[in-house]
Order: structure tokens, then C-alpha cells, then sequence
């Protein structure tokens, strides 16, 4: 299998980059590691990814764009140079090949069009394969309404996947996993950002927190100024070469949606949306599933968990999932007691032997999400018919003692 094309894209603006990576998300080859409106950004960006291509769509002053492309011809010149045009006039072509593009895409994008140039990519390139490679598997735990659990979720399924696993604290402002496992680690993702380029093995594993033989955290930085270091092309970075050494890598996100998050979100193989049975999370949720399809998410890409559910929720669950559209196969039962106990001490709630009910619901959505268990379509289902059942024998009985009603209920 093929590992996917790196792209770096130069956009006008926030809603240029979503329009961007919209389109390209239909095209599963490409993976987009950075993106800005910054002619000095992108090539930066250029040099250190080495991509297999970049998008360049030229402003009205287009001469900008044409040193970009004389740079990254001079600097890399394996990366291939594609225009995205939306005024394809002759003299505005010529002028791009002059500056060493050697694609083009008429704006908007064509699907065939885009097809065919990721296809000369792809040959031009010489993709390399993922052969005797490792590639791990990116979780994405997020939820854009603080106080839904997504910390304490991203903890025990990563304590749970029990393959060599890498936890990443991206709350870079308000960071907790540190907390949840009872650590006080010397370095964080900051340090490791300002040591990059002399990066190998021995130095990433001394940065990383070990937790058991196969689990490890990167930190957070506890000082707020260091966070202003971390980048988004950082990230990409990090969760890279995490990714190689890894066969999962777990993101515990922030409640936003700035870059860092939305980096995030687009190297990650799968989300878990973590909401409550409250309006405002439901809302929230509904707002995030909404912003995922502007971005191009597919929708086998999230998977949406029930945090804090109790059987007596039934009636509501089923209020919340017409109102999302979406169907929540994923549920953590409320035992608040428990958890909070849990975080107090440090220690991954899957690693004691307390609630054999949520720990068995968190191995089972690690279990999920590690591809060793099918999801269920609806697990609280029997719940739901016990109780309807119950209430439907309730109203056979009344129905039968009233005189001239004909009783339902069977014999």
C-alpha cells in the first residue's frame, strides 16, 4: 500500500484553506500537512515537508507567488508545482511555467482534473511504499464543550489499546494528562519542538513520559509561554515521527477550533466526539459534526462516544440523536464516584478494579477502535425495549380490567 501524498498549500484566507481542503479530501491520496496564507510560511513549510507537491493559487499581485516557486524549484526541486487558477489566460500561464510550475488546476477543482495531476504527482514522484515501514494509527478525542470527559477518555483508551501506544497532550493551555497519571514530567512537546532537527530515538523516548512498557506521554508544557513555541507544523511533525515508532498515537485536543486543533483533527485517522445528555454539549456536538463535513471528513472518520449515560437517559438519548442526525453507538455509564477517584489517585481507570462496568466499556471502545470489535449499531437498544416492554404490559393490564375495552395483551 502507498503512503499518502504530502501537499502544502498556499490559500488566501480561512475560508480559501477550508474550500482547499474540502475539495481534496475527496482525493484519498493526498494528505494536506500545512497550509497558509504566508508566501515566507509556505516555504518554509516546503523545505522541511519536502512534499510531494504544492498548490499555489496566485493573488491579484501574482509575483509573490512566482519567488515562491523559483525558491522551492531551487531548494526542492522534487516538489511539483501546481497552479490553481481561476483566470487560466494564456499570459498568466506562461508566466507560472516561467516560475517552474509544471501542473495546473482550473478553479474550482475538477474532480477528473484533480485526479489526473495527483496521478502525475504520484509518477513523477515516485511515491515509496509503506513497506517493512510502521504506521500507526492517529485517535483524535475531542470535544468543543469543556467538561464532557475528553481527557479522562483519551487516557484509559490509550491505558487500554495495549499495543505501543503514544499519548499527546495538545491542551497546550490547559494541560491534565499529566494529572490523570499521576507524573510530573521533566519535558514536554515544547522541548521536543526546540530540539527537531537533532531528533533520533533515544532523544524522543527521553522526552516522553514511560507509563508502562507499552504506553507514553508527551506533556503538555505547564508554563503558558512555552505553548507559544509549539506550531502547526509542529504538530504535523510530531505526530509523524510518533507515528513511525507507534502503532497508535492519541490526541487528547483542546475545546477549540483553532489551528492547532484542526492540524490535528486532519492527520488523525479517526475522532471520537465526546458529548453529555445536556442541550448545550448536544449542540455543540452538532456544531462540530457540521464544521467536519465543510472540512471534508468522511463520515466513517468519527466516531461520536456517550460520555456520563445512565439507563434512565433513555428517552433523552433518543431526543439528542434525532437532533444530531447521527446514531451514538459508543457509551461510558456514569459512575462519578468512581472516576473521580480514578484522576485523584493517577492511575487510568482500566488499570484498577474499580466500576467493572465503565472499565469494561472502555476496553471495548478500544477494542473498537484498535479494529478488534465491530461497533454496536445500538447498545442501550435492550434497555430501551425492556423498558417499553414493561410499560406496554403495564398498559395491556389496565386496558383489560376497563369494562367495553377490548384488552390487547395476549393471554
Amino acid at each position: 500500500m502507498s503512503q499518502p501524498l504530502n501537499f502544502v498549500i498556499l490559500t488566501s484566507g480561512m475560508n480559501d484553506a477550508i474550500s482547499f481542503r474540502r475539495m481534496l479530501a475527496e482525493e484519498h491520496r493526498i494528505r494536506v500537512v500545512a497550509a497558509s496564507d504566508n508566501t515566507e510560511q509556505v516555504y518554509a513549510d516546503v523545505v522541511r515537508w519536502k512534499p510531494a507537491a504544492v498548490i499555489i493559487n496566485p493573488g491579484a499581485g501574482p509575483e509573490p507567488d512566482w519567488t515562491l516557486c523559483r525558491q522551492i524549484s531551487a531548494v526542492c526541486p522534487e516538489t511539483i508545482i501546481i497552479c490553481a487558477l481561476h483566470n487560466s489566460s494564456p499570459d498568466l500561464i506562461l508566466d507560472s511555467l516561467r516560475a517552474g510550475a509544471r501542473e495546473f488546476l482550473r478553479l474550482p477543482i475538477d474532480a477528473g482534473e484533480l485526479r489526473t495531476a495527483v496521478n502525475r504527482v504520484a509518477e513523477i514522484g515516485g511515491v515509496e511504499t509503506n513497506a517493512g515501514k510502521k504506521r500507526g494509527r492517529v485517535i483524535a478525542v475531542y470535544s468543543n464543550k469543556g467538561g464532557c470527559g475528553t481527557s479522562f477518555i483519551a487516557a484509559n483508551l490509550a491505558a487500554a489499546l495495549d499495543q505501543p501506544t503514544a499519548l499527546v497532550d495538545l491542551n497546550l493551555q490547559a494541560p491534565s494528562q499529566d494529572l490523570l497519571f499521576g507524573v510530573k514530567p521533566k519535558y514536554s512537546i515544547a522541548d521536543l519542538v526546540r530540539n527537531r532537527t537533532r531528533l533520533d530515538d533515544r532523544l524522543l523516548n527521553g522526552f516522553l513520559v514511560e507509563h508502562s512498557p507499552k504506553l507514553s506521554l508527551l506533556a503538555a508544557p505547564l508554563e503558558a509561554e512555552a505553548a507559544e513555541d509549539v506550531q502547526t507544523g509542529h504538530v504535523v511533525e510530531t505526530i509523524e515521527m510518533l507515528r513511525e515508532r507507534y502503532d497508535f498515537v492519541v490526541l487528547d485536543l483542546p475545546h477549540t477550533f483553532d489551528a492547532i486543533t484542526i492540524t490535528s483533527l486532519d492527520q488523525a485517522d479517526e475522532i471520537l466526539l465526546v458529548l453529555t445528555l445536556d442541550i448545550l454539549a448536544a449542540r455543540s456536538a452538532q456544531r462540530a459534526l457540521a464544521i467536519f463535513r465543510r472540512l471534508g471528513y468522511s463520515n466513517e472518520k468519527t466516531r461520536l462516544v456517550l460520555n456520563r449515560w445512565n439507563k434512565q437517559s433513555d428517552m433523552e438519548l433518543l431526543h439528542v440523536e434525532r437532533y444530531l442526525g447521527e446514531r451514538i453507538p459508543n457509551f461510558i455509564s456514569d459512575d462519578y464516584a468512581t472516576v473521580v477517584n480514578s484522576i485523584n489517585l493517577g492511575k487510568p481507570l482500566v488499570e484498577t478494579q474499580s466500576s467493572p462496568t465503565i472499565v469494561a466499556e472502555l476496553k471495548r471502545l478500544a477494542a473498537v477502535c484498535g479494529g478488534m470489535a465491530k461497533p454496536e449499531s445500538e447498545p442501550h437498544k435492550n434497555v430501551l425495549d425492556s423498558l417499553l416492554g414493561s410499560v406496554r404490559r403495564q398498559t395491556g393490564k389496565l386496558m383489560a380490567r376497563k369494562p367495553g375495552v377490548m384488552s390487547m395483551a395476549r393471554p
